[in-house]
């Protein structure tokens, strides 16, 4: 991997990144509502109290003051404090990050080991049954919204079957496997979800992408000097046919997070997703900010991975 290549890539994220939190801050200091209204409507609070209150966050000063003021102190750690909980929001943020990172992430991985080899087959069979079969189902999956699944598959496997739970218990009183399996049996319907509705839709890509490579005439070459067609399909077709499928993963990471907030609401998951919509509505903007910047620079890195890996699946990419 070459050095420069890098650099440039995290070098571009960097603006990316400050003109992101530009954007947020300016958006939610604009946005009605006042996170002190309750002290507001209070009558056993003086007016004095609010007003001292506001005075102290910064919040009656200008846009621009209290956006380098929130810039500088997050560049030193400091994320804000929380108006609702009274806590650091860096604090909130890193009790719940790695619950959604690993939702996130699991359902990722499902959804790539169900498109990859549901793609690849489906296009070198090309209108077979397996493949009409396998257009349905993903057609069937990615236009089905991700709360009208989430809520089919408890009141199938939580209601009648009585199999899974149906909420997300972080305080779980077991030791050992049994602590473990209780977590895993409570992820299994939240990955699923985002799982196989990433997965849908990534099984319509690769196939696309593997029936354009497998018509060009390298891999005509690859088969008139012998090779075996499941070494031509593993090392010639499916490595180039990768390339924008990577693409699309890296371009549909806002979907994904987008998703895992709505799926976090329907099992109860303690992740960042319904922290997010719980800040919200409490008009807490300290942690929305925070929360929208984390999901912003999540985005960012996942399109840094993907250039990477376009430099791994294709060496000929290079920054010169």
């Amino acid at each position: 991997m070459n050095r420069q290549y890098l650099m440039r890539r995290v070098l571009i994220a960097l603006p990316s990144l400050l003109g992101i939190s530009i954007v947020l801050f300016t958006v939610l200091a604009m946005a009605p509502g006042d996170p002190f209204e309750e002290l507001a409507t209070n009558p056993n609070i003086p007016p004095e109290v609010r007003l001292a209150l506001r005075a102290k966050f910064g919040l009656d000063d200008p846009i621009w003051s209290r956006y380098l003021h929130w810039l500088f102190a997050m560049l030193q750690g400091d994320w804000g404090f929380s108006f609702v909980s009274r806590v650091n929001v860096d604090t909130l943020i890193l009790q719940r990050l790695p619950t959604t990172l690993i939702v996130i992430g699991s359902s990722q991985l499902l959804a790539i080991l169900v498109a990859l080899p549901v793609g690849v087959l489906a296009a070198t069979r090309p209108y077979s049954l397996f493949d009409q079969i396998a257009n349905t189902l993903a057609f069937i999956g990615f236009s089905l919204p991700t709360f009208f699944t989430g809520l089919l598959l408890i009141l199938v496997f939580s209601v009648q079957l009585d199999w899974l739970p149906f909420v997300y218990r972080a305080d779980i009183n077991a030791t050992g496997w049994q602590f473990y399996w209780e977590h895993i049996k409570q992820s299994i319907m939240p990955v699923m979800v985002l799982g196989l509705f990433q997965g849908a839709s990534l099984v319509r890509y690769v196939r696309s992408s593997v029936l354009d490579v497998i018509r060009l005439d390298y891999v005509t070459t690859a088969r008139s000097k012998g090779i075996g067609e499941r070494k031509v399909i593993t090392k010639h077709v499916v490595r180039n046919a990768m390339i924008p499928v990577v693409t699309l993963v890296a371009l549909q990471m806002p979907i994904v997070f987008g998703g895992a907030i709505v799926t976090e609401q329907i099992f109860r998951v303690p992740g960042i997703g319904s922290l997010l919509i719980s800040a919200m509505l409490a008009n807490d903007t300290p942690v929305v900010m925070a929360v929208t910047f984390v999901f912003a620079a999540l985005v960012v890195l996942c399109n840094l991975i993907a250039d990477i890996l376009y430099g791994w699946l294709d060496p000929r990419i290079a920054f010169r």
